[in-house]
């Protein structure tokens, strides 16, 4: 789930979708959400591109016409413009983020953003052009992590349970570089994390979101240094709407079809180990 463009930057790209959705009418009003009115509107989606838009285009094609469900997917690359799109109500839900990401821009940016259903868990990796293993790396080498708070916190974890670096006791999701008390010689250097993948060639090694890394041709079953563990793992991304659009019929409708056998089926066959379900076995 996080890699930000700031918002001063995506002012007009937010601006264009407002008046693009205006026009055409697809979003609908978060305040008759509830309500017959929205029922036969489509649902409009904010998502990454990759696995999220992908996973929502399956849902589209393959089984929203059975259910009822007029879908609509809007990608975005970066990962605030989807929270303010949806808080705005110039889309009504988004797919791109996990739990601790949400908490954290809902604090910082008091909005009111809420999780309506896991669907799918991306591992964050460690990846490198020159490495071939996490021995490898050594003091005076250079690690990108991505930026963002909770991503930060997710990737120096992910260093710390491989004895790269050393934690202070007790830091949460949270950590950042000021939280390393030994950095064992190594530098980091702090980027967006939609930027990251792009930096491999510049640095020893990066920590990479699963999505941005399927983005660029990694494979993070096979490419990784080191993977995140799936086993109770916090960082499920989720479908999200606004607070107050959680029974909107529409979003109970993709609810469903989102952790359906079909939807579970497709994500087992497609990513192969990089993009994990976040639901049950199918029946």
């Amino acid at each position: 789930m996080r890699k930000n463009i700031k918002l001063t930057a995506g002012f007009a790209s937010v601006t264009a979708l407002a008046l693009g959705l205006t026009a055409c009418g697809t979003a609908s009003d978060p305040a008759s959400a509830k309500d017959g009115a929205s029922a036969d509107k489509p649902l409009v989606v904010a998502a990454s591109p990759t696995p999220h838009a992908d996973i929502l285009k399956f849902v589209q094609d393959n089984l929203a016409a059975k259910e009822g469900l007029k879908l609509e997917v809007k990608e975005f690359t970066d990962y605030v413009l989807p929270n303010t799109a949806t808080q705005s109500g110039q889309v009504d839900a988004n797919f791109f983020q996990h739990k601790p990401y949400l908490d954290d821009f809902n604090k910082k940016n008091k909005t009111t953003i809420v999780p309506v259903v896991n669907v799918h868990l991306e591992p964050l990796g460690l990846y490198s052009k020159n490495l071939k293993s996490v021995k490898d790396i050594k003091a005076g080498q250079t690690v990108a992590v991505p930026n963002d708070t909770t991503n930060e916190g997710r990737a120096l974890h992910l260093l710390a349970e491989n004895g790269l670096i050393t934690l202070k006791d007790g830091v949460g999701t949270d950590a950042k570089l000021s939280d390393i008390t030994d950095k064992k010689g190594l530098e980091f250097k702090e980027l967006e994390a939609a930027t990251v993948p792009r930096a491999l060639n510049d640095v020893d090694a990066a920590v990479i979101n699963g999505n941005y890394a399927i983005e660029a041709d990694l494979s993070p079953a096979k490419d990784a240094l080191v993977l995140e563990k799936a086993e109770g793992n916090p960082y499920a991304n989720f479908l999200a709407v606004k607070e107050g659009n959680e029974k909107d019929a529409r979003v109970q409708k993709l609810v469903k079809l989102l952790n359906s056998p079909e939807v579970k089926k497709y994500i087992e066959d497609t990513y192969k180990g990089s993009v994990i379900p976040a639901f049950g076995a199918a029946k």
